[in-house]
C-alpha cells in the first residue's frame, strides 16, 4: 500500500475520519461517499454512508467492493456527460457537480452529485462527496415546465388583447398576437389611458383597475370605439396581477352583441307570431284580430305604418286595418274602383311575391303608383300578398315615411309569417260565416225532422195502445173459447168412460156426428150417427190444453216485454230446491219412461232464487228434451260453484241439435210450423233465458255430435 493510503488507514486517522462522517451523515439526506482514485484510474472506496440504502438500493458493503457497479445504474442517455464531467473536474481539480438519473429495482431517479477532489502528492485524487436524491424536485421543475408551455400555448392561441396597467392608467406591457389592433405595442407602452382612450372609456377604466386592485376580485365592463371597420364592442376583464397593478383581457365582442340583437328579434318575432296565433285560435272577431296585428307589427319593425289591403268581388280595393305614426297621412278607410290599377298591384304581387322598395326616388314604377306613395308620404314599402288557398285576397303593408329603408331578412320574414296568420283568421272567419248559416238552416230541419219524429212515435204508440188492446181482447176471447172447449170435452170425456166408443154405449145417451159435422147427444137411432172414440177426445183435449198454454206464454211474454218479469227471490239451500224442483218433475218422467241422476252436491252455498219460477225452467228444459226424443231418455243433473256462481248442467242422451239451433234455441221466433208443439215449446224457452237473466244468470245448450245435449244455467250465490 502507498504512503497515501498508510496514512488514511493509520487507526487514529481512519476511526477518526468513519466517526465524522457518520455523525455528519445522519443529518444530511442522500450518501456521503470518500473514494480515492489512483493514477492509474482505478477507484478505492474509503467510505460510504447508509443513505445509499435508500438512494441507490445496495448495501455499503456492495459498494464498497464494487465501486464500478454503481456505474451500471447510470441511464444509458447519461453515462457519456458523466464521464466528461469527471474528466473535466479532474483535469482542473475544480468541484465537481452532476445531475441525471438512475435505475434502481423500485424504478428511476434523479440524483445530484457534488463533490471537491484533492490531489494528493503522490498523484492520486481523492474525491469526497455527497449523492442526494432530487427525483421530487425534477418532477416538479417538468410539470412547472410543462405548466409554462401550456399556458403559453392557451395565451399565443387567446385572439384577445392583454394589457398590463399600472394603477394609475399606464400600460406597461400587451400582447396583441392575433388580435385586431390598429396601434403597435411602441405606440402604447408607456402611454397613459387617457391619451389613448375617449374620455367616457377612459374614466370607466380608471375606475374598474381602482375597485379591482381595493376589491381584490375580477372587474367586468363593456364599451365602444370608434375603428376603421366602424363601432366595435369591446368586454374587458381586470384581475390583480401584483401590487398597483392588474392584468387586463379586451375581446371584440361586436358579433356577439350582433347575435344576442338577432336574437333578442327573434325571441320578439316569435312571441308576436305565438300571440298572434294564440289570439286567432281563442277568438273569432277578425276586426279586433287584424287591428292587433297591424299595431304589433309597426312596433316591432319601428315603422310608420303598418295596414292591411284587401281585394274581392264583394269588397273592392280597401283598407281594412292601420296602424300609422301620427305624424303621417293615415290610410285608413281608403278604397278604389279604379279595375285597371288594382290590377296593376295585384299583378306585381303576383309577380314578386314580396314586393320589396327600400326607395321610390330609386325603383321604377307606374304614375299612379308613385302618385299614390306620395300622397301617403311613403318612401320605402314593403309588401306582403295575403293569400287564401291560391288567390290573391289582399297584402300586408309596412311603410316607411321619414326616408328610405334597408329591409332586413328578418323583418321580410315576419311579414310573411304574419300574412300567413292573416290568411287563417279570414279563413277562419269566412268559415265561421258559412256555418252559421249551415247552422241555421240544420236548426230547421232538425226542427222539421223532430215534429215529423214526434208525429211518427204518436203514431207507433197508437198502433202499440191497439196492439195490447186487440192482444188482450183476441187472448181472452180465444182462451174463453179454448177453456169452453176443455170443459165440454172433459165432461164428454168423464161420461165415455168404461165403454170402448162414443154413440154406442148403454151408459147414457149416444154421442155422434151428424153428416153436417154437428155433435149429437141424444135417442137418434146409431146409423145415421157417426161413433167418436175416446182417444179422439183426449187428442182434442190435448190440443186444446196446449193452446191454453201458448195463450198464457203470449200473454207472459207480453208482459215481461212490456213491465219486465217478476221474481221473488229467497235465501234457499240449491240443492235442496233442486231436490224439491226434481220431485214436482217426477210424474211427467214417469209419463216418458225417462230417468234422472241427480248429482248435485249438498254443501252448495245459499242462491236467491225464485224457487217456482226455477221450477218452470227445469220443467220447460225437460219438456223440450222429451218431446224431441223418443221415451226412455236418461238425465243426468251436475252443479258445481266457482268465483261466486254456481253452473248447473242437465245432460240427456238423446237426439243432438245443429250448432244454429242451439244458438237460435232460446230466441223468440217463428219455429216451423210443421211441428206441432214447437211454438209453445219455444215461447217457453224464451221464458226460461228470461227467468234465469232476471236472477242475475245466463242460459245456454251444448251439443253432442255423437249423441245427447246439455242444458246449463248459472244463478249467483248470497
Amino acid at each position: 500500500m502507498d504512503e497515501t493510503l498508510k496514512s488514511l488507514h493509520t487507526s487514529n486517522c481512519q476511526q477518526d475520519s468513519i466517526n465524522l462522517l457518520s455523525r455528519v451523515a445522519v443529518n444530511l439526506p442522500g450518501m456521503i461517499f470518500q473514494v480515492l482514485q489512483r493514477r492509474d484510474g482505478s477507484p478505492f472506496v474509503l467510505y460510504v454512508s447508509s443513505g445509499c440504502q435508500d438512494l441507490f438500493e445496495l448495501e455499503p458493503e456492495v459498494i464498497q467492493v464494487d465501486f464500478q457497479g454503481l456505474l451500471k445504474l447510470i441511464h444509458p442517455q447519461d453515462i457519456k456527460i458523466l464521464t466528461e464531467s469527471i474528466s473535466a473536474s479532474v483535469n482542473i481539480f475544480s468541484p465537481w457537480r452532476w445531475e441525471g438519473r438512475i435505475i434502481t429495482p423500485s424504478g428511476m431517479k434523479w440524483i445530484q452529485c457534488t463533490c471537491q477532489p484533492q490531489r494528493q502528492a503522490n498523484g492520486d485524487c481523492l474525491w469526497d462527496g455527497l449523492v442526494m436524491d432530487i427525483t421530487d424536485q425534477k418532477q416538479a421543475e417538468e410539470k412547472l415546465r410543462e405548466s409554462e408551455a401550456r399556458y403559453k400555448a392557451i395565451l399565443d392561441a387567446i385572439p384577445d388583447l392583454i394589457f398590463r396597467i399600472s394603477r394609475d392608467g399606464k400600460y406597461l406591457d400587451l400582447k396583441s398576437e392575433g388580435a385586431n389592433i390598429t396601434l403597435s405595442k411602441e405606440e402604447i407602452v408607456g402611454k397613459n389611458l387617457w391619451e389613448l382612450l375617449p374620455r367616457d372609456v377612459a374614466a370607466i377604466t380608471q375606475e374598474a383597475i381602482a375597485k379591482t386592485l381595493d376589491s381584490g376580485t375580477l372587474q367586468t365592463y363593456e364599451y365602444q370605439l370608434p375603428t376603421p371597420l366602424g363601432v366595435r364592442d369591446y368586454e374587458a376583464r381586470l384581475v390583480v396581477s401584483a401590487p398597483d397593478e392588474v392584468l387586463a383581457i379586451v375581446r371584440d365582442i361586436t358579433q356577439r352583441k350582433q347575435v344576442e340583437a338577432q336574437l333578442h328579434l327573434s325571441a320578439q318575432r316569435d312571441r308576436l307570431l305565438t300571440e298572434s296565433l294564440a289570439r286567432i285560435r281563442s277568438s273569432l272577431k277578425l276586426d279586433q284580430i287584424l287591428q292587433t296585428t297591424v299595431t304589433e307589427v309597426r312596433q316591432f319593425l319601428q315603422a310608420d305604418r303598418v295596414f292591411i289591403g284587401i281585394n274581392n268581388a264583394k269588397l273592392k280595393g280597401r283598407t281594412i286595418a292601420e296602424s300609422v305614426d301620427p305624424n303621417y297621412p293615415s290610410v285608413s278607410g281608403w278604397s278604389t274602383n279604379d279595375e285597371a290599377y288594382l290590377q296593376e298591384l295585384q299583378n306585381l304581387l303576383k309577380t314578386n311575391l314580396v314586393r320589396v322598395i327600400e326607395d321610390i326616388r330609386q325603383t321604377t314604377i307606374s304614375p299612379k303608383v308613385k302618385a299614390h306613395f306620395q300622397k301617403f308620404k311613403t318612401r320605402a314599402s314593403l309588401t306582403v300578398p295575403i293569400m287564401l288557398g291560391d288567390k290573391l285576397f289582399g297584402a300586408l303593408i309596412a311603410n316607411q315615411c321619414s326616408g328610405p329603408r334597408n329591409w332586413q331578412p328578418m323583418e321580410i320574414d315576419l311579414l310573411q309569417q304574419m300574412s300567413e296568420q292573416v290568411a287563417i283568421a279570414i279563413q277562419q272567419s269566412l268559415i265561421h260565416q258559412e256555418l252559421a248559416e249551415l247552422n241555421t238552416n240544420l236548426e230547421h230541419q232538425v226542427q222539421e225532422r223532430t215534429a215529423q219524429l214526434q208525429q211518427k212515435m204518436q203514431e207507433i204508440e197508437e198502433l202499440h195502445r191497439v196492439k195490447d188492446v186487440v192482444l188482450h181482447t183476441v187472448a181472452h176471447d180465444l182462451r174463453t173459447s179454448v177453456m169452453g172447449n176443455l170443459m165440454v170435452l172433459q165432461n164428454l170425456l168423464k161420461r165415455g168412460l168404461g165403454n170402448g166408443d162414443w154413440g154406442l154405449g148403454n151408459s147414457g145417451p149416444p154421442l155422434g156426428i151428424r153428416g153436417n159435422g154437428d155433435w149429437v147427444l141424444g135417442k137418434e137411432s146409431a146409423q145415421s150417427l157417426i161413433p167418436v172414440s175416446s182417444s179422439i177426445i183426449e187428442r182434442m183435449i190435448q190440443g186444446n190444453d196446449r193452446q191454453l198454454k201458448m195463450i198464457d206464454s203470449l200473454l207472459e211474454i207480453h208482459s215481461c216485454e212490456k213491465e219486465g218479469i217478476s221474481i221473488k227471490r229467497e235465501p234457499v239451500q240449491f240443492s235442496t230446491l233442486m231436490e224439491g224442483v226434481i220431485a214436482d218433475l217426477e210424474p211427467i218422467l214417469r209419463q216418458n219412461q225417462a230417468t234422472l241422476k241427480n248429482l248435485i252436491p249438498k254443501d252448495l252455498p245459499l242462491v236467491m232464487a225464485d224457487a217456482n219460477r226455477l221450477q218452470k225452467v227445469l220443467a220447460s228444459l225437460l219438456t223440450h228434451s222429451l218431446q224431441h226424443n223418443p221415451p226412455g231418455l236418461n238425465f243426468t243433473m251436475k252443479a258445481t260453484f266457482e268465483a261466486g256462481i254456481i253452473r248447473t248442467q242437465i245432460q240427456h242422451n238423446g237426439m243432438a241439435m245443429s250448432k244454429l239451433e242451439c244458438d237460435r234455441l232460446f230466441d223468440l221466433y217463428v219455429r216451423d210450423p210443421q211441428d206441432c208443439c214447437s211454438t209453445s215449446i219455444g215461447l217457453k224457452m224464451y221464458l226460461c233465458r228470461k227467468v234465469i237473466k232476471a236472477h242475475g244468470g245466463e242460459i245456454g245448450v251444448t251439443t253432442n255430435h255423437k249423441r245427447g245435449l246439455a242444458f246449463w244455467f248459472t244463478l249467483p250465490v248470497n
